[in-house]
């Protein structure tokens, strides 16, 4: 395991860190709003973003519609590749969750008659108003 591990050391690493090294969150930012917001737990109860980690704990973390299942395998203080994150964490979230996310984003926004042609300039305007600002 790459040096970057405080697992050898036992010392502590705070929760908000940890995800975003493990590359559970894209930034250390978002972990931090996650655990505040009461997205991440651990045994049913929410934690704050400076709760310490410890090796085998089993994490519950909601991104978006799916819950993933994770245990922590390592302590990392800083950010590592994907390959090498891979290592500190199991993911033991089941399959039937990540299929919720796919069945989500496969849903079209609007649904528009087949056969119908391409939608006029005014009716593309009534379609914008309906769909969510990107």
């Amino acid at each position: 395991m790459p040096t970057t591990s405080t697992m050898e050391t036992g010392g502590n690493v705070r929760l908000d860190k940890w995800l975003w090294a493990a590359r559970v969150y894209k930034t250390r930012t978002l972990a931090a709003e996650a655990c505040r917001a009461g997205h991440v737990k651990c045994e049913g109860m929410a934690l704050k973003p400076a709760h310490p980690v410890r090796v085998g704990m089993h994490l519950t973390v909601q991104q978006g519609e799916i819950t993933r299942t994770l245990r922590v395998l390592g302590l990392l203080e800083r950010r590592v590749g994907a390959a090498v994150a891979r290592q500190y964490v199991e993911d033991l979230t089941p399959p039937e969750e990540y299929q919720k996310r796919h069945a989500v984003e496969r849903q079209p926004l609007v649904l528009w008659p087949k056969g119908m042609g391409r939608p006029t300039k005014k009716q593309r305007r009534q379609l914008r108003g309906l769909l969510p600002d990107a």
